[in-house]
């Protein structure tokens, strides 16, 4: 069974490396990665503060968020 894992992100260049990393380190067998960039999908902002993500770019995987590098404060997406 995959583990599924959020990426979410708002465009910035620390993001969009970020996410190349991640992309490139989870194994598509085990992770079922779903790429969230609020930029582009501002509703779903409030689905990341409930994951705990307090700043992107951050991965959430079994419930845990996990804030990587510094690209914004969340509260400054909305």
């Amino acid at each position: 069974m995959k583990t599924n894992a959020i990426f979410f992100h708002a465009g910035c260049p620390v993001c969009l490396a970020a996410e190349q990393s991640v992309a490139a380190a989870l194994d598509p067998v085990r992770f079922d990665v779903r790429i969230v960039h609020l930029g582009e999908a501002p509703s779903r902002i409030a689905e990341a503060q409930r994951s705990g993500v307090k700043s992107v770019p951050a991965l959430v995987m079994d419930g845990q968020a996990f804030h990587i590098n510094f690209g914004a404060n969340l509260s400054d997406l909305t």
